[in-house]
């Protein structure tokens, strides 16, 4: 579904991301790990052709089925954005409206991706049962949400709009425990009932072996490893991503972590 080669990312004379090879069928899950500044997100927005607005800028081949996005223009990029492609962030509720009710923020959107009225709030009602919502929250303003509940908000979205690929990027890492085993379980029914192909990036390859089918960990811009997931997370190859390992805390392990 999606084909990745040659990924390049700079900002100036900087490359901040080098992906030579990456390749996402569907659903298929591909958890991306790193610590912060290795590249990760920056991949996450090259996928999503958002490179250009932050300053930056893309070379290599990025295509979704037959469509090569490096070459789309911004009318083109609208047409897949949103509803081919999606992504959600480690801050849903900074990325939420917050003027207007979030009943108003799924009816734009779904008005926007071409749903006809008369559809609307059949497919809001189902998206919300999916991600474990009762539908008075669309009464509600993003403030007025608890982070757990504006993440699950924004996977409705995606849910509505079955979106082809999926990017997570730290989803997780802004909640609570109970909360980030919820969110893991909603992606993975995303994949199991409508195919969605997704790339799950965080810091945390615990997180990441709940989902992936194969990781892909970055160290300063760089793919140091990547392979499938049963492999990478019991015997790594590279000394950094053992050294991510290590450092995923272990109950009763005795050392304070």
């Amino acid at each position: 579904m999606m084909r990745v080669r040659d990924l390049r990312v700079t900002y100036g004379s900087r490359v901040v991301a080098r992906v030579p090879e990456l390749d996402l069928e569907a659903g298929q899950v591909l958890g991306i790990a790193g610590e912060s500044g290795s590249g990760k997100s920056q991949t996450a927005l090259a996928l999503m052709g958002l490179t250009k607005y932050s300053g930056g800028a893309v070379t290599g081949s990025i295509k979704l089925d037959d469509v090569e996005l490096t070459a789309l223009s911004d009318r083109e990029w609208r047409g897949i954005r949103g509803r081919r492609i999606a992504m959600i962030l480690q801050s849903p509720r900074a990325a939420l409206n917050p003027t207007i009710t979030l009943g108003e923020l799924f009816r734009r959107t779904l008005k926007l991706h071409g749903v006809p009225k008369a559809d609307r709030y059949e497919q809001m009602e189902q998206a919300l049962g999916e991600v474990v919502l009762e539908p008075r929250i669309l009464d509600r303003y993003a403030h007025e949400v608890s982070g757990g509940q504006a993440q699950r908000f924004a996977i409705a979205l995606v849910a509505a709009l079955r979106v082809d690929v999926l990017i997570a990027d730290e989803p997780t890492s802004a909640l609570d425990v109970t909360v980030q085993s919820e969110v893991v379980d909603i992606l993975r029914g995303l994949r199991e009932r409508h195919g969605t192909a997704l790339v799950f990036i965080s810091h945390d390859l615990a997180v990441i072996g709940e989902l992936a089918d194969e990781v892909m960990v970055m160290r300063d811009g760089e793919v140091v490893e990547h392979g499938p997931a049963s492999r990478l997370l019991s015997a790594p190859s590279d000394e950094y991503t053992q050294a991510l390992l290590e450092a995923v805390p272990v109950i009763g392990r005795g050392d304070g972590r």
